[in-house]
């Protein structure tokens, strides 16, 4: 959300901000006509106000000195400004509305730095780590690889519950197991990020909060009571500050949580329908920073060494890009996507996005700090990514281990979480 203090004090910049995003137009003209209406109406209301306290104070005067007619002029005159204070406190309410339901519809403000852009076409590449391996054969997706077959089992989770989803069992249920112990144990122990137990059923204003409301709505499920699904635990661990105001001695705050996420995926009909690559359910290892606004895009660079550092450990290729304008996320300032190769697919696919969103949600959820040497306090920044999203390293662990014969060589760091072994044999077992 925008300040519209800020808006006020340079409308051609906040529109100029706003317009390197494709398809967004100048809207400074239309905010600060409904907040100079909302001003008007506060004024008006004071002004009536002030007007009510004097013929207040005049009444008592008036009888007192046995002046009916003015007693009674002056009592009517009270009751006709509590009236029109009481409309104007209404109206300036329903400004007041539409303005913050105007603000909140926007989307965050680009960096200088972030390139523009139109599509995906238009990232950067920062640069990349790995070299593909050659095969001496061809390589297959995730869910032909014979080791993997036997257990990625879509025909029963169709029948439990549709398409895009997926029943893991044995050695793959446990690699997967694995792969978010790895993450979560990695993160905690050598990356400095406090880790969570969350719920994944939250109230309407924690996905306000975080921006998922009120524009994606159709991108989540909401239950029967009202709950939403989180579509990721960004939405649990930042609302952990909503409301508050803290010391600045407690930034900066760091946290990671492993979770189920739930998406509808509206709008990816007919993509990514083969395999687990795109579901409705899945699980994710997040990581979330709450940090004074001055170490804000430090903390973007740190948090994503954090999930390259994932990928190292696993010996798997990736490449990070900075994302344009045109594909930067709604509550982005600037996002880093990281991308691991699959050499089933020949190409390398998202397994991590990590964003800047400065004050954006703090101000949706008043979430603030207060200076250590006094002063007002001010909103903390925020920053979030997946640290990583478990089911795609699953399948880019499978896809560049995978042998001619039918099984897979697994990561040498995920021994200590898999009992010792090393390989999934072409029989689907740990070995």
């Amino acid at each position: 959300m925008h300040d519209i203090r800020a808006i006020r004090d340079d409308p051609a910049a906040f529109d100029a901000a706003l317009t390197r995003r494709p398809g967004e137009a100048p809207v400074s003209g239309s905010l600060l006509a409904l907040d100079e209406a909302r001003r008007a109406k506060i004024l008006a209301a004071e002004t009536a106000q002030a007007e009510q306290n004097t013929a207040s104070k005049e009444v008592g005067a008036a009888k007192a000195r046995g002046d009916e007619a003015e007693f009674e002029r002056l009592r009517a005159l009270v009751g006709e400004k509590k009236a029109e204070i009481a409309r104007l406190q209404d109206e300036a309410k329903a400004e007041d509305a539409r303005l913050h339901d105007a603000l909140m519809a926007l989307p965050n403000l680009p960096l200088p730095d972030v390139p523009e852009g139109d599509s995906e076409d238009d990232n950067v590449e920062l640069h990349r780590w790995g070299t593909p391996r050659d095969f001496d054969f061809p390589p297959k997706e995730h869910y032909e690889i014979e080791a993997a077959t036997h257990g990625l089992d879509f025909e029963t989770a169709a029948k439990l519950s549709g398409s895009r989803f997926v029943m893991l069992t044995g050695a793959i249920a446990r690699l997967h197991r694995a792969l978010a112990q790895f993450m979560l144990d990695t993160h905690i122990g050598e990356n400095g990020l406090a880790e969570v137990n969350a719920p994944v059923l939250v109230r309407e204003e924690m996905m306000l909060g975080t921006g998922q409301l009120p524009k994606f709505g159709e991108d989540s499920y909401q239950t029967r009571e009202g709950w939403w699904l989180i579509p990721t635990s960004e939405v649990t661990l930042t609302n952990i500050v909503a409301g508050h105001i803290l010391d600045e001695s407690y930034l900066p705050r760091r946290y990671t949580a492993h979770s189920l996420c739930f998406r509808s995926e509206a709008g990816s009909a007919g993509k990514d329908t083969a395999g687990m690559l795109r579901q409705h359910q899945f699980e994710k290892v997040e990581m979330v920073s709450v940090v004074h606004p001055e170490n804000g895009r430090a903390e973007l660079d740190r948090m994503t060494r954090c999930a390259e550092g994932i990928l190292e450990k696993l010996g798997l290729p990736y490449r990070t890009l900075v994302l344009c304008t045109g594909d930067m996320g709604f509550g982005a300032r600037r996002t880093h996507d990281i991308e691991v190769w699959l050499p089933g697919q020949d190409k390398y696919r998202e397994i991590s996005s990590v964003s800047l969103c400065g004050a954006f949600q703090a101000r949706r959820m008043n979430a603030r700090f207060r200076p250590e040497g006094g002063g007002k306090p001010d909103f903390v920044h925020t920053l979030n990514g997946s640290g990583l999203a478990v089911g795609r390293c699953l399948i880019a662990v499978l896809e560049n281990g995978q042998q001619a014969d039918g099984s897979v060589d697994l990561p040498e760091v995920l021994a200590p979480w898999l009992g010792g072994a090393r390989r999934i044999d072409a029989n689907g077992a740990l070995a």
